[in-house]
Parts: C-alpha cells; sequence; structure tokens
C-alpha cells in the first residue's frame, strides 16, 4: 500500500460570527439586551434611537444618551465597612487597630471568623494573646454574634447578653451543642443538673437568635426580576403579551446617504451590515423566545389553570423535539427568564421540572416535595410522623407511590429533620 493525496469534497455546518452573535443575544435577559443595544447604538451613527415601547407612551432611549441601569445603584457600606466604623466608638490603642481590622476583614458574609489564631497572628506580626484579645474587641461589636468560629460560639454571644443566661449554656454551647441538636436531655441534665422547664426555656432563649449574624448587616442591593411576557387567560383562551422592553425597535437616521470620501463610505457600509444584522438578531431572538413559551404553555396547561400541584414533568429535549431545534437553543432562550403568571412571577427554568412516573403519568419532583412538606406541616409535633407513614400518607391521600427511601431523600433535600429531631414535647 502507498501513501497518495487523495480530493475530496464535504459539506461541514460551520456557525459563522454573525449566527454566533445571534445566539449569543437569544441568552440574554431583558436588561442585557437593554445594556448590550445601548454600546452598539453608541457606536452606530445610524442609528438614531431605540424605541421600548411599541405604542409610543412611554419614553424612549435617545442613542446619544449616556445612562445605564447600573446609575442607579448608590454604593453602600459594606459589612466590614460598618464593622469597621464601630471601632471609632471603642477606646483602644493605636497598635491595636491594624490587627482588629485584619480580624474584620477574615470574617465570612456570615460574620464567622475564617482563620484560626495562630494564622491571624502570624499574618499581623504579633502573638495568638494578642489576637485573642482582638477577636474579643469584634466580639463586642453589634451585632452579637459577630466574631464566632463555630455556630455555638454565637449562640453564646448572643445568649450572654439577654436576661435568662445562665452560666451552664457557656459549656453546652461552645462544646455540646451536639445534645441540644439530638435532643439528649438526659445527657444535659445529668451534666448540668437543671430541669425540664429550664432546658425549654433554654430551647426558646436560642430560637430567638440569629445564626448568621454578618446578614444583618448585609446591604447588597435587590435583584429586580424583569419578566420577559405575561400569560394570561382571555375567554377561556391562554394569551402571551410580550412586554415592550423585550422588543426594541430601531429608528435608522435618514440623513446619512452614500457619500463622496472612500473612507466615510467604508466606514457606514460596515454599520449597515452591523444594522442589518442587529435587527435580524432581534426578530430570531424574539421569535425563538416567544415559540419556546406557547410550547411551554401548550405542555405546562395544567399549571396554568390549576396551580403549582399541577405541574407535570418536562424536559429541555421535549420542547426541543417539538419545535425542532436544539436542545441547548431552548436552554438559552430560558436562560434568566421569567414570565408573569396568574400564579406568580416564575423563571421558565421553573416550568422544566424532572419527574417519577406515577399511575396518571408522571408527576414532577418538585410537587411531590411539596406534598411532603404539607404533610409534615400538617403532622402532631408530639408524634411526629416517620418516612414510612410519610410514604403511606402520600399513598392513600394523593395515590402517589415513593419508596421510602425516595421520601427521605426528598425530605432531607427540604432541610426537614428527622422524625425524632421534629418531635416537641
Amino acid at each position: 500500500m502507498k501513501q497518495h493525496l487523495v480530493q475530496q469534497q464535504t459539506i461541514q455546518h460551520k456557525l459563522n460570527q454573525s449566527l454566533i452573535q445571534s445566539i449569543q443575544m437569544l441568552q440574554f435577559t431583558s436588561t442585557e439586551l437593554y445594556e448590550y443595544i445601548n454600546e452598539i447604538a453608541k457606536d452606530n451613527p445610524l442609528i438614531e434611537e431605540v424605541i421600548y415601547d411599541a405604542d409610543g407612551r412611554q419614553p424612549t432611549y435617545q442613542a446619544s444618551d449616556t445612562f445605564s441601569l447600573e446609575a442607579m445603584n448608590s454604593s453602600e457600606k459594606t459589612l466590614y465597612d460598618q464593622l469597621k466604623e464601630q471601632l471609632l466608638n471603642i477606646d483602644i490603642p493605636k497598635e491595636f487597630i491594624p490587627i482588629v481590622e485584619f480580624g474584620i476583614d477574615s470574617l465570612n458574609e456570615n460574620g464567622y471568623l475564617e482563620i484560626t489564631l495562630e494564622d491571624w497572628a502570624s499574618a499581623c506580626n504579633t502573638t495568638t494573646s494578642i489576637t485573642e484579645e482582638a477577636l474579643h474587641i469584634i466580639q463586642q461589636l453589634e451585632p452579637r454574634g459577630i466574631g464566632a468560629r463555630h455556630l455555638g460560639e454565637c449562640i453564646y454571644l448572643q445568649l450572654y447578653e439577654m436576661d435568662g443566661y445562665r452560666s451552664f449554656m457557656e459549656d453546652l454551647l461552645i462544646h455540646h451543642l451536639d445534645w441540644i441538636a439530638d435532643f439528649n436531655f438526659s445527657v444535659i441534665e445529668e451534666t448540668y443538673g437543671i430541669t425540664r422547664e429550664e432546658y425549654n426555656e433554654l430551647v426558646k432563649l436560642i430560637q430567638t437568635c440569629d445564626p448568621k449574624p454578618g446578614k444583618l448587616l448585609d446591604t447588597t442591593q435587590v435583584e429586580y426580576i424583569v419578566p420577559e411576557a405575561k400569560i394570561w387567560k382571555v375567554q377561556a383562551k391562554w394569551k402571551i403579551t410580550f412586554h415592550h422592553w423585550t422588543v426594541p425597535k430601531l429608528v435608522i437616521d435618514s440623513t446619512y446617504k452614500q457619500m463622496a470620501d472612500k473612507e466615510v463610505e467604508k466606514f457606514l457600509k460596515s454599520k449597515r451590515e452591523q444594522l442589518q444584522w442587529l435587527e435580524g438578531a432581534l426578530k430570531y431572538r424574539t421569535a425563538t423566545i416567544e415559540l419556546v413559551i406557547r410550547e411551554i404553555v401548550k405542555k405546562q396547561i395544567d399549571f396554568f389553570d390549576y396551580g403549582i400541584l399541577h405541574l407535570g414533568s418536562m424536559t429541555l429535549n421535549d420542547v426541543a423535539d417539538e419545535l425542532e431545534l436544539h436542545p441547548s437553543t431552548i436552554s438559552r432562550a430560558i436562560n434568566n427568564k421569567y414570565v408573569e403568571t396568574p400564579h406568580g412571577i416564575y423563571p421558565l427554568k421553573f416550568l422544566f421540572q424532572s419527574g417519577i412516573e406515577q399511575e396518571d403519568g408522571k408527576k414532577a419532583t418538585i410537587v411531590l416535595k411539596h406534598l411532603i412538606h404539607q404533610i409534615i406541616d400538617g403532622e402532631d409535633r408530639t408524634r411526629p410522623l416517620s418516612d414510612e407513614k410519610i410514604r403511606n400518607k402520600l399513598q392513600e391521600k394523593y395515590s402517589v407511590q415513593l419508596a421510602r427511601r425516595t421520601v427521605m431523600k426528598y425530605r432531607q433535600e427540604l432541610n426537614i429533620p428527622a422524625s425524632f429531631k421534629r418531635r416537641k414535647e
């Protein structure tokens, strides 16, 4: 056999740059689309303005404007800034301040210290006795619980300031918090010599504590949801109305005609091509999202008619097969998109749920979890239900058949403790 060259023609699908950008635009949220078009409009003189309301009743965005959504957000003081400001009201030696500030900067967002005293001392070129004093200063700051090294210490720092504080609580919370978590009253009674009434009072005090004190100083801006469309019912038929901010209209500046200068004409030609692509990409985005939402409504009609307990199982492939699109296209179309429904505002991704086969068809996993949560909410807390009893109630009340292991798995995913930990005297 000899090596030789052979010429062969093949057909391959390749994405050009315009198509890649169109696909990227599909996954933009309304806010991201707004900002993206703003940037293009600033650099393209052919775009006179961008209208975000088809009926003209709302203000329009002028391409020459420099307004951005980010300008609406004013700077806020962080958790660390607020704690350092409190140091101004405390009489501490100047040489202590950088050590204390290093400790503050070592707190996590919940207010817990994330380094050891030894590492802290090494980083500040000092001793552990000094960092221990610095930690004590931090733990005096508000809200109480700041600077704790674990949950037990966090609760202790808060209880110490309360009227019901007793001396035994420090050892119990710092070293044996698991006894409380496991409702191990007999060991607590034997170790500290307290009565059941005193134990119940301690539990009530603990329930008033905040396990994440750092969150009380959180100034993170609220993330506003901008729905793509409203789904509503008119005369027994479901309608989809897209909000005006999701379908921008480009107004073209007609003053730019053929230019004599070749360089200018070459520049304008590239901007015309960009404009043509942008208009095509906007139409593609709108049409694709509308197709996907209409198919979602069709497949989840019971949810829209009756609410969350009737949400069905649905996958990306189910919609992709029906629309003859690739699942990745469906994923981009629903990415970070929200719709307004009679039952509230939901992310489109929420309507895609895995499920478990039942006699009457697949039931969405989230519905099964909701039913388990309802059953546990309605139980007698002096005799909480075991996973086996929850399984039986699901079958009796809702004709849902699940294995006990599945019930346990869903309960744990809901962060609901086992029956013996839910028991109340």
